[in-house]
């Protein structure tokens, strides 16, 4: 009984009237938070807002009246009607004008219909040719069309759908931001239309605004996230500033310190974003004023769809500051204010409050006392009404400290409700602990926005209800899943749902048994100690408090996850966080781990991956920490369970497209990197590379920053101590260079490094030789990026390095710090791979790194360029495959010499190039580059030598204004050497044919025209004497178009540089071009050869070697070069040993007796007058066809005489005119050489002979 003691009396309450006391006192209390809560609903209009409230009013939005002129962005006007009517022959008539009107009737409804329905109206005026199809076209209709509803472009510009993503980048990609500041972009950007009422349409044009900014001044910003969130910040700035609903106005300060580390973890200028404040607070940013929704209402509705109504939550990450803490001064002088006015007044006055953070003052002194009163009724006493009336003013408690952001007392109201679920003891659970649970899913749902840190006691209840739901329905429980290999698992589930299939046989379970027991609210596990044994009276209150918590369905508690897109941005995260740390607990269990919170993890990611990047960049920050640290365990089916979780949200989050310069891929797919890197299990890292390359192969085409974390796996991958990974690794990387490069370069350059290190590291692989030669394939692109860098090697860096790059271990230490370490890992391991025993590894390694040297030798100082010269470049020549003193190689080169020839040549060709580039720094070692290079001319294959000329030439080309004159002579001493070196070929093929037999049948051996220069011929004697011939006439033809090329060679070496060679240098060509016209002349006096083959080519059916052309070419070339250097500077002669003039007349001289030998007429200084014609013999078809093939040098001869200088003409005359008398009384085959000659009588010896 209890006693109340009322003024002058005392009343004494029966048990009933004591119970009926409590329980109108409880429901008082109850009443009493729950109008607390009601008001407070009223004042915030908590649960008046919905996202369709936006959507409704603006489709609600009345068609205005459409112009009939369509206005561009320049002002100027766009008719659409003369424009679609621009091909009609009449335009003034009547039927145009018909036309006309029609086609603007058309539009208007087309433009009305946009203003209802955007989809609907592109789609009317598409299919009615008002505009194109493209998303171009509808572009510029949205930007240059007067009359549209500014909200609905907007809100179509942030559709989801294909073709609207594709007109809203058209959009965009066609505004030209460039040189803009940032306030002003965004002023430009959002004059065209109104941002829509949904979230995730702003995060898509907002995401879109940055990528393009960004684009247009690619210095602004470290990547697009940084515009990207600073983007919503001066949005939400603006709202702030000029809402007349924000009291509270955020300071400089406070938008500075906001902004901390959004540019790739670095601040922003403190200036910058003071000057963008500024101009934000200064001048509104204002958006088309076409809409019926006030403007105040849609920003505030703007703000709260995003979910996040403050700045500082939604840029800085942090959650607010609560500017409510604590006793606001204000308010409480306004209350004592009101109360003196009336409290002299004798009637009853109600002061009327509408600030509700009076409720703060009222639960900040009522709430403990009231927390007492709900608890100790809770939990003493089972009337089903009082314990209602309690957990109702639980529930109301919980909502109003929540809102209140009252932390301390919202926990202490969820904990206490929490406790009395007896989720933790649940054998001592009765009816009021069923409503206890369902109090706690009633306030998860309903006040999830406001939990925050509470989430955690809301979830752990969850948790252990699904627990036990398990345990009830005889489900094999998580831990005989996660204690076995994967590979059993299928097994071992078959095995226990079969045992454990009815609940009785549940009962005997461990975890059953551990359930039963219970233990504290605060324990991690059940009870777990041997002592106390399970009573059959346990287990049995056990199986019906199981029945009571089926009044709870498995809907209500996924219902929770399910909805969880509804929570705002801090609330998801806050609920996110709690999930990770309920979720660890579970797995961290030794007896029991479970995994129910990791699924529900992998829910949640699903359900909120649509969020905007800012929530959703939020949200990943928890879980990738989540996802390293469960991928990390020691428990190998659990870490194999949560990787493979990871895979799949990543499928799914790759199907969201990544616009370029954002980085939020690269974050996303992180955790495989890390947990490649640290994880100890073969098996997960096997797994880690498995779902990596799923990733890419089905996605590739969505992937930008995620290649830099593809690219960190693969590279441990690749030195992972097992086979399978790393074979598998490089079966993905080689198809990524090969199939998908293309999406690799699109992206920043800043993923080269990372793919270079990994294409790096397979090259020593050990499991595979064909890894070095495909990884080498992209090894160029990290030379790209460290010259982009500024890595330079100088002299301090190339003394620390080692001496020989081709280190045979390829570990090369240096100190990082040093800028020599990035270049040395890649020099070295090309160098290594130059000197491979494969061929095809050989030629893509020296590929790859002439083309590194060229693009970025001049980063190297020239201590390291003459280790690169010794080490790495003249290795590559110096094995030859024919034999010094001009024995020619054997005509059996195997294919490995074939492409060692093939390879030499790509590698003479860049050498070429390289020292030219480098000539300044490398100028040492320019007889050593000379005769690598005019070695090969010696080389049997004809396209070798012919290579080797045209090198010779390019490097000539490109030196020759920097050469000294003894540099000059060096090169061509060397070039001469050379030439002079060829003439053996001719000796070895008189040596070949000297025993050769050529058979007199006339049979066709066409087939030998196939032969080249390594053809082998193994066949009887006879045959093997064709076949012998047939090398002989290729070698033949070989070597003369050798001679010439060479010969062309030192004409046009003189032609292009004749201003920077002096006598010797002249002389010196001259000699070889003397030495080549008397090899000629060599070659065809070997009549018993030509004769030979002469035979041979008639029965083979092949051309002749054109030996007299060969000659008259050498002899042409010859007298050309000395007629230019005797035009082009008479003096030289003098410093010459040879006299020019002299030695020309010579050159004549020989080449008019070899064509009057030729005629039959052999040369004679015998003035008489007799003629001997009449005792000769007509001349054969061959003398004839020698006759014309010689006709033109002749010509020249005497065109050169006719055009000498008079006095030198007379001069040389005794040594021309027997010459020139027997040529009169030849055959020729032209009438040319005899006009030639009455030229030469009439117009140099007449005038003579006359004086």
């Amino acid at each position: 009984m209890h006693q109340i003691f009322l003024k002058g009396s005392t009343t004494i309450l029966t048990t009933a009237q004591d119970q009926t006391f409590r329980i109108e006192s409880v429901k008082c209390l109850a009443t009493i938070i729950k109008s607390m809560g009601s008001w407070m609903d009223q004042q915030l209009r908590i649960g008046e807002f919905s996202p369709k409230i936006s959507e409704a009013s603006l489709s609600s939005v009345s068609s205005i009246d459409i112009p009939n002129i369509l206005i561009g962005e320049d002002g100027s006007g766009i008719d659409y009607e003369l424009q679609s009517d621009s091909g009609s022959p009449d335009v003034s008539g009547a039927p145009s004008l018909e036309q006309r009107r029609a086609f603007k009737i058309e539009l208007q409804k087309g433009i009305s219909l946009f203003n209802r329905k955007p989809s609907k109206g592109i789609d009317f005026l598409i299919k009615s040719k008002k505009i194109g199809h493209s998303p171009e076209d509808v572009a510029s209709f949205l930007r240059n069309t007067a009359g549209l509803n500014a909200t609905m472009i907007g809100d179509y510009l942030g559709e989801r759908d294909e073709f609207p993503i594709k007109v809203m980048h058209a959009y965009v990609d066609a505004l030209n931001f460039e040189g803009m500041d940032f306030g002003e972009a965004i002023r430009y950007y959002l004059r065209g239309f109104r941002l829509p009422g949904e979230a995730q349409k702003i995060d898509r044009i907002m995401e879109k605004f940055a990528e393009r900014y960004c684009k247009c001044n690619p210095d602004s910003f470290t990547s697009a996230d940084t515009a990207y969130v600073l983007a919503y910040s001066v949005i939400m700035l603006n709202t702030d500033a000029h809402n007349t609903m924000v009291k509270d106005k955020m300071s400089k300060t406070d938008f500075i310190r906001n902004n901390r580390g959004i540019d790739d973890g670095k601040d922003l200028p403190e200036a910058y974003l003071g000057t963008l404040y500024d101009q934000i607070v200064k001048n509104e940013i204002k958006m088309s004023a076409d809409s019926s929704v006030p403007q105040n209402k849609q920003t505030s509705t703007v703000m709260k769809l995003l979910g996040l109504d403050n700045i500082m939550s939604f840029v800085n990450w942090k959650q607010v500051e609560d500017r409510a803490v604590g006793a606001n001064d204000m308010l409480i002088k306004n209350i004592q204010e009101k109360f003196k006015l009336k409290s002299g007044k004798s009637e009853s006055v109600f002061s009327v409050i509408t600030d509700t953070t009076i409720l703060r003052f009222m639960m900040e002194v009522c709430w403990a006392p009231m927390m007492a009163a709900f608890s100790v009724t809770l939990d003493q006493s089972d009337d089903k009404a009082a314990t209602s009336q309690c957990l109702q003013g639980f529930r109301s408690a919980v909502h109003v400290t929540s809102v209140m952001c009252m932390q301390t007392q919202r926990d202490a109201f969820v904990t206490s409700v929490a406790k009395f679920t007896y989720l933790h003891c649940a054998v001592d659970m009765k009816q009021k602990n069923v409503d206890a649970v369902k109090a706690i899913i009633s306030i998860a749902i309903e006040d999830g926005d406001y939990l925050q840190e509470a989430w955690e006691h809301i979830l752990t209840c969850l948790s252990r209800f699904e627990h036990l739901h398990l345990l009830g329905e005889g489900a094999p429980t998580d831990a005989s899943f996660l204690t076995v290999p994967l590979v059993d698992s299928e097994e071992k589930t078959q095995k226990s749902a079969s045992m454990l299939s009815k609940r009785t046989n549940a009962l005997q379970n461990p975890a059953v048994m551990a359930a039963v027991r219970g233990g504290s609210y605060d324990s991690t596990t059940a009870k777990n100690k041997a002592s106390p044994l399970v009573t059959p009276e346990q287990i049995n209150n056990f199986i019906s408090n199981i029945n009571l918590l089926d009044q709870i369905g498995i809907f209500e508690l996924n219902h929770i996850f399910a909805h969880s897109p509804r929570l705002n941005s801090d609330a998801i995260v806050a609920f996110v966080k709690a999930l990770c740390k309920v979720s660890m607990t579970e797995l961290q269990s030794p007896t029991d781990p479970r995994i129910f919170c990791l699924t529900k993890i992998v829910e949640i990611a699903h359900y909120n991956m649509n969020r905007i990047r800012l929530v959703w960049s939020r949200i990943w920050k928890v879980l990738s920490d989540f996802f390293v640290s469960v991928g990390l365990s020691e428990n190998l089916s659990v870490a194999i369970f949560v990787m493979d979780s990871l895979r799949q949200l990543a499928m799914k989050f790759l199907e969201r497209e990544e616009l370029a310069n954002y980085n939020f891929q690269n974050e996303f797919l992180q955790p495989f990197a890390v947990v490649m890197q640290k994880s100890s299990a073969s098996e997960v890292r096997e797994l880690v590379v498995r779902c990596v390359s799923q990733m890419v192969l089905s996605r590739v085409n969505n992937i930008k920053s995620g290649w830099k974390s593809v690219f960190t796996v693969f590279t441990a991958a690749a030195a992972d101590d097992r086979k399978s990974i790393v074979l598998l690794a490089f079966e993905t990387m080689e198809k990524i260079v090969r199939d998908y490069f293309p999406y690799i370069t699109e992206t920043e350059t800043t993923t080269f490094t990372d793919c270079v290190k990994c294409l790096i590291t397979f090259t020593s692989s050990k499991f595979s030789s064909d890894a070095s030669l495909n990884a080498i394939a992209f090894l160029r692109f990290c030379a790209v990026k460290l010259a982009e860098e500024g890595f330079i090697c100088n002299d301090k860096d190339a003394d620390q390095q080692p001496h020989n790059l081709d280190s045979s271990d390829g570990n090369i230490t240096v100190h990082k710090d040093d800028h020599v370490y990035f270049w040395v890992p890649l020099l070295a391991g090309l160098a290594r791979l130059t000197t491979d025993s494969r061929p095809t590894i050989r030629k893509g390694a020296v590929e790859v790194l002439f083309d590194i040297l060229k693009d970025h030798g001049h980063l190297f100082s020239q201590s390291f360029w003459a280790n690169i010269f010794e080490s790495v470049i003249y290795p590559l020549f110096s094995s030859e495959s024919f034999a010094p003193n001009g024995q020619i190689s054997d005509v059996n080169s195997t294919e490995d010499d074939s492409w060692n020839f093939e390879t030499k040549m790509v590698a003479l060709k860049c050498l070429a190039d390289l020292y030219i580039t480098f000539f300044e720094v490398m100028r040492p070692e320019l007889c050593t580059v000379t005769s690598v290079i005019t070695n090969f001319i010696r080389s049997p294959n004809k396209q070798s030598a012919s290579t080797c000329i045209s090198v010779f030439q390019r490097l000539t080309e490109g030196l020759a204004s920097k050469l000294s004159n003894d540099e000059w002579e060096k090169i061509l001493l060397c070039f001469k050497e050379s030439a002079a070196h060829t003439f053996v070929v001719f000796d070895k093929i008189v040596r070949m044919m000297k025993d050769i037999e050529i058979p007199d049948r006339n049979e066709s051996y066409s087939e030998a025209e196939q032969y080249s220069d390594h053809d082998v011929y193994n066949d009887d004697e006879e045959e093997a004497n064709m076949e012998t011939a047939s090398y002989a006439i290729v070698r033949m033809k070989n070597h003369m178009s050798l001679q010439l090329l060479i010969v062309q060679g030192i004409v046009k070496l003189y032609e292009v540089h004749r201003s920077f060679l002096c006598a010797e240098h002249i002389g010196i060509m001259l000699q070889m071009l003397s030495a080549i016209s008397s090899h000629a002349s060599e070659v065809n006096s070997e009549s018993n050869l030509h004769i030979k083959l002469h035979k041979a080519c008639s029965l083979l059916e092949v051309s002749e070697p054109a030996v007299i052309h060969f000659e008259s070419e050498s002899y042409q070339s010859y007298l050309k070069l000395l007629q230019a250097i005797l035009h082009d500077n008479p003096s030289l002669s003098e410093n010459m040993n040879v006299n020019v003039e002299s030695q020309i007349m010579l050159v004549c001289d020989k080449i008019l007796r070899m064509y009057l030998t030729c005629a039959g007429h052999e040369p004679s200084n015998d003035a008489s007058g007799r003629d001997p014609a009449s005792h000769r013999l007509p001349l054969g078809t061959a003398k004839k066809e020698e006759l014309e093939a010689r006709t033109s040098l002749v010509l020249h001869v005497m065109r050169l005489l006719g055009g000498l200088e008079k006095n030198c003409f007379r001069r040389n005359l005794p040594m021309f005119f027997p010459l020139l008398a027997n040529l009169i009384r030849c055959q020729h085959s032209s009438g040319e050489v005899q006009v030639a000659l009455y030229e030469i009588f009439q117009s140099s010896i007449g005038p003579i002979i006359s004086a």
